[in-house]
C-alpha cells in the first residue's frame, strides 16, 4: 500500500533532488543499523517524506556522510540522518510488522508470515530515543494493531463505504505522523490522516481490476459501475490532498520546504496519472 508519496523529479533542482536522495539513503542505512537486513527491506519513499518533514519542522541536528552500500557498491552516496530518521525507521518497521501479521491472518500467505517472523524481534522491542518527549512506542503499537484489526474486520465484511475504510488507514498514518505531543501535533496528525486516506483510495483504485480478477476485497466494486467513476476518484483524491496540504502550510517549515511541496503538490499525483492512463488505455482496447 506504499510507494505513492514520491517526488516529481523534473520539477526539482539538481541540488534539491540530491538532498531528497540523501534522506532516502539515510533512512535505508538507519533501517539496516537499527533493524537489520529484514528491516531494510521495509524501506519506502512514503516514509522518506515523513523523515524529511519531521526533521525540517523541528530543525533537528543533521548528520551527513558519504557511504557505500550493497545496492550501490561502486561509489559513495550522500546519506542524511537526524533523530527523526531513527523515529521513522522504528515506526516504519512497526507498521510493516503488524501489516504482515494482519495479511497472514487475512489470506494465510506463508510469505507474509515468514516476513513478520523476520522482523518481529525488532518491531516489538523498545527502542531508545534521546528525546524523552517522544510518545511511547508501546502506545503507538497498540493503536496501530487495533486500527489494523478494525480494518481487517470491515474488509472481511466487504464494507463499501470508502470514507470509513480510508478513514481507518488515515488514523494509522496520523499515529505515525505525531512523534510527540506539542504545538504541531494537530497539524501533523491532520497531514497524516488525509494523506493516509489519499493512499488508501489510490491503492484501492490501482488494485481494482486485479482484485476483481482474483476475487479479493475492494471497496470500489459498486462505485466502479457508475459512468463517472474515474471522475469521482479524482474528486476524492483532490479533496484528501487539499486538506493535507492545507495542514502542511500551517507548519513553520523552512528547511527543504520546496522539496516537501514538490512531493505534496506534484509527486503524489504521479502514480495516479499512470493508473488513470492505464485504465483509459484498457477501455479503448
Amino acid at each position: 500500500m506504499f510507494g505513492y508519496v514520491v517526488v516529481h523529479q523534473p520539477e526539482l533542482k539538481i541540488k534539491e533532488f540530491e538532498i531528497y536522495k540523501g534522506y532516502y539513503c539515510g533512512l535505508c542505512h538507519t533501517l539496516l543499523k537499527r533493524h537489520g537486513i529484514s528491516g531494510q527491506m521495509t524501506l519506502t519513499y512514503d516514509m522518506t517524506f515523513l523523515a524529511m518533514l519531521l526533521s525540517s519542522l523541528y530543525e533537528a541536528e543533521v548528520f551527513e556522510e558519504s557511504r557505500r552500500c550493497l545496492i550501490h557498491p561502486a561509489r559513495k552516496h550522500r546519506c542524511i540522518r537526524t533523530v527523526y530518521t531513527d523515529y521513522v525507521a522504528d515506526m516504519n518497521l512497526l507498521l510493516s510488522y503488524y501489516k504482515a501479521k494482519d495479511d497472514w491472518n487475512d489470506d494465510h500467505s506463508l510469505l507474509k508470515l515468514a516476513f513478520s517472523k523476520m522482523i518481529q524481534k525488532h518491531a516489538i522491542k523498545n527502542q531508545s530515543m534521546p528525546d524523552t518527549q517522544f510518545i511511547s512506542y508501546e502506545i503507538k503499537a497498540d493503536k496501530i494493531a487495533s486500527l489494523l484489526n478494525e480494518l481487517n474486520i470491515l474488509e472481511k465484511q466487504k464494507i463499501s463505504d470508502i470514507d470509513v475504510m480510508a478513514g481507518i488507514f488515515g488514523s494509522i498514518m496520523a499515529v505515525l505522523f505525531e512523534p510527540k505531543e506539542d504545538l504541531w501535533s494537530a497539524s501533523l496528525k491532520k497531514i497524516g490522516f488525509f494523506l493516509g486516506k489519499f493512499i488508501y483510495i489510490l491503492d484501492a483504485y490501482d488494485d481494482l481490476e486485479k482484485d476483481r480478477k482474483h476475487g479479493n476485497y475492494n471497496p470500489f466494486y459498486e462505485l466502479s459501475q457508475k459512468p463517472d467513476f474515474d471522475a469521482q476518484i479524482h474528486s476524492m483524491l483532490t479533496m484528501m490532498i487539499a486538506e493535507s496540504t492545507k495542514a502542511f502550510e500551517y507548519l513553520p517549515v523552512l528547511d527543504n520546504a520546496e522539496i516537501l511541496r514538490n512531493i505534496m503538490y506534484a509527486g503524489v499525483w504521479q502514480k495516479y496519472y499512470n493508473i488513470r492512463e492505464r485504465r483509459l488505455g484498457a477501455k479503448n482496447e
